[in-house]
């Protein structure tokens, strides 16, 4: 009688090890608004996240509620925070760097999307290169790209442009200043406002700009609010009234020809 051939067994599912953090700064991406973390974030961030215990931020109390939502057994009382914002003197910003000296890793959050596109965070990751230090970016959502993403515009050429002026004259000069780039370098223009601005906004460019030149309005990029919608300034004015309320609303605003 033949022995019956031994059963093989099913080998289990390896854990894939935690990353080993290297003495480097790191741009730690953050979600738009109320967004899961695991929607917008790879697991990766949170395995490098939980390792850091230096973090440089925009604001402190948006940063501990940040790294809450990562991963809630994070002790805060661990951690050492830095603030960074427009008033901070650069050799500050200098001292913040020190741990990495130590071979230790230093975090950069921001109050939204990624560091340094739009943020102060720039200023670290300049010092950073200057010194000679490492600096690592992790993938995360910018709704700067994301509403390029979604307008349908040229996205080989184009321009973030930050905040245009307040006063209605000179704004309307920047926006017409934007449109001549867009029909003659054939480049997608964008923007941000402030959100209690949004619909003010919204007004000047269509009483600004050309009837044929498109307008991308990009809303609460990833959140359940998420609004991308792309027309001419006509048919805005057209379809004015279905323009949902954006006055609490981070919103990115496109323009193409």
């Amino acid at each position: 009688m033949e022995s019956e051939s031994p059963k093989k067994e099913k080998s289990l599912p390896q854990e894939a090890p935690l990353p080993e953090l290297q003495a480097a700064l790191y741009l730690i991406p953050v979600t738009l608004g109320e967004t899961p973390v695991f929607q917008v974030l790879p697991g990766y961030n949170h395995d490098i996240i939980v390792g850091i215990k230096h973090f440089i931020v925009e604001n402190i109390r948006s940063a501990r509620r940040f790294l809450k939502k990562v991963e809630k057994s994070i002790d805060i009382d661990e951690l050492t925070f830095y603030e960074l914002n427009r008033h901070t003197e650069r050799k500050f910003i200098s001292e913040y760097l020190k741990p990495l000296a130590e071979g230790k890793p230093v975090g950069i959050i921001s109050e939204a999307g990624c560091p340094a596109i739009a943020d102060p965070g720039a200023d670290v990751v300049a010092i950073a290169q200057q010194k000679g230090l490492r600096v690592i970016p992790l993938v995360g959502p910018s709704s700067i790209i994301m509403s390029v993403m979604g307008s349908g515009f040229n996205g080989q050429s184009f321009a973030f442009n930050g905040y245009l002026p307040v006063e209605t004259p000179q704004r309307i000069k920047s926006l017409k200043k934007l449109e001549t780039k867009i029909y003659n370098e054939d480049q997608t223009q964008s923007f941000i406002e402030t959100p209690y601005r949004n619909a003010k906004m919204i007004d000047t460019i269509l009483q600004a700009l050309k009837p044929q030149t498109k307008l991308c309005i990009a809303a609460g990029i990833t959140t359940p609010d998420e609004y991308i919608k792309t027309l001419t300034v006509e048919q805005w004015k057209k379809q004015k009234s279905k323009i949902p309320e954006l006055n609490k609303i981070p919103a990115i605003f496109v323009l193409y020809k």
